[in-house]
């Protein structure tokens, strides 16, 4: 009996044995790497969790955040990494494993601060290197944290904050006229400055501000023909946009006077308000086209490549399709007295429907996303989901990646040059409404 008992010991030391090296094979997280029995390396099994990856990228080249049919979105791109490093394995591949964004940007926006949250075969070591690996230089992934099985990085998100990058000669009205107002002025003392590179960049870059036919993009010998009866000496002249912004450099400039006034018109749009005007296919009487603005300033200027920015900073609960640069657009149609102030408290009543002009994509970018909420619910148990420890990394991705693109497409194709010199009354009537 004895001997039945030693002789089943060895036996239940090997089963516990075998036991426990299962166990430590699929439970311990750090492990990413196992061997069998004959000391062979064995593809790593990850734990599936849900987390939060938090990263950042430049929308140049994508039709968006949003994945769509088709289309070359950041999402796909991110959906594909994801597999490739191994967090969505191929049974998998192709289902949303509860997959949410935090925020939904237009075509060539950038991010920032954006976050996805869904179940995906994580470790710690190497994760996001691996993800790193699998991603265009572009779009970078900073970290990523733990949360709750019902973590949702759409619903629990209390609040965005987005960046729109105006330049500074966008608020000085006698920069980039209207093409009416430079030949209305031929002959007389006040007679206005055509930007002839605009001209060209017209031809060059048509469609650049939607429906609205760009300056010059179009034009005949017959629309080109100066009045017989100007002589060439009171012709308007014709100067680089280079050279018209050298010589108005010294006259206007993002002082306190102006940024007065510009963050007083800024300043409207703080609280709950009737968005409808401000989107697309919203109508007023739709729940959701009220929004709530906590924020927005514009206090600092920002010298990129030789172009002074004026840094917006808008923060809200939510944003709808287009919202931020409508909401740009006319706060730059008021600034160059293309329309008054009253403007903005008409556009917020729910009987009046009216065009507003939208900002180029180029400057917007998302800054943050905000988890208060959650994470003082959860602070105790879980991981704070925010960009704290990520600073240093997001302010080295907006110099190497947003920055440029901005002033490099600005100085290219002088998209917001372009955009003020259609910012008038003919392409926006609707800038001369008043209170009915």
């Amino acid at each position: 009996m004895a001997e039945e008992v030693s002789s089943s010991l060895p036996e239940r030391g090997q089963q516990e044995s075998k036991r426990q090296k299962k166990m430590s094979s699929t439970d311990d997280e750090e492990k990413t790497m196992a061997v069998d029995g004959e000391g062979i390396p064995r593809k790593p099994k990850y734990k599936r969790r849900k987390v939060a990856i938090l990263f950042a990228y430049c929308g140049v080249g994508y039709q968006g955040m949003q994945k769509n049919p088709g289309a070359k979105t950041i999402e796909g791109d991110m959906e594909e990494a994801l597999h490739r490093s191994g967090a969505v394995p191929e049974p998998e591949r192709g289902l949303r494993t509860d997959w949410a964004r935090s925020a939904r940007t237009d075509k060539g926006v950038s991010a920032v601060g954006q976050v996805v949250s869904g179940w995906f075969y994580v470790d710690p070591p190497g994760f996001i290197d691996r993800l790193n690996s699998n991603l265009a230089p572009q779009i970078r992934a900073f970290g990523y944290r733990r949360v709750t099985p019902s973590f949702s990085a759409k619903k629990f998100c209390d609040r965005r904050r987005y960046v729109y990058l105006i330049p500074v000669f966008a608020l000085d009205p006698s920069r980039h006229r209207d093409r009416e107002s430079v030949f209305a002025s031929l002959g007389s003392e006040n007679q206005l400055v055509k930007c002839s590179e605009c001209s060209e960049r017209g031809r060059k870059v048509f469609g650049v501000m939607g429906k609205q036919r760009p300056f010059d993009s179009v034009t005949t010998a017959e629309e080109e023909e100066v009045p017989s009866d100007i002589s060439s000496n009171t012709q308007h002249a014709l100067l680089t946009c280079s050279d018209h912004e050298k010589n108005s450099n010294e006259a206007f400039s993002y002082g306190d006077e102006i940024k007065e006034r510009f963050n007083r018109i800024l300043e409207s749009y703080q609280g709950t308000h009737n968005f409808h005007n401000f989107t697309t296919r919203t109508k007023a009487q739709d729940p959701s086209a009220k929004r709530y603005i906590i924020s927005f300033t514009a206090n600092s200027v920002i010298p990129i490549d030789g172009i002074d920015f004026i840094n917006c900073v808008v923060v809200g609960q939510s944003f709808m399709l287009h919202q931020i640069r409508k909401m740009i657009g006319l706060a730059v149609a008021i600034m160059r007295n293309t329309a008054p102030e009253s403007l903005m408290e008409t556009a917020f009543q729910e009987k009046v429907n009216m065009n507003v002009p939208m900002a180029p994509e180029v400057g917007l970018y998302l800054d943050e996303c905000f988890f208060p909420s959650y994470n003082e619910k959860w602070r105790d148990t879980h991981e704070e989901v925010s960009m704290e420890g990520f600073e240093d990394e997001a302010e080295e991705f907006k110099v190497k990646f947003i920055y440029p693109h901005v002033a490099a497409t600005e100085h290219r194709d002088g998209v917001v040059a372009l955009w003020l010199h259609s910012l008038n009354h003919r392409n926006y009537p609707d800038l001369l409404l008043k209170d009915p």
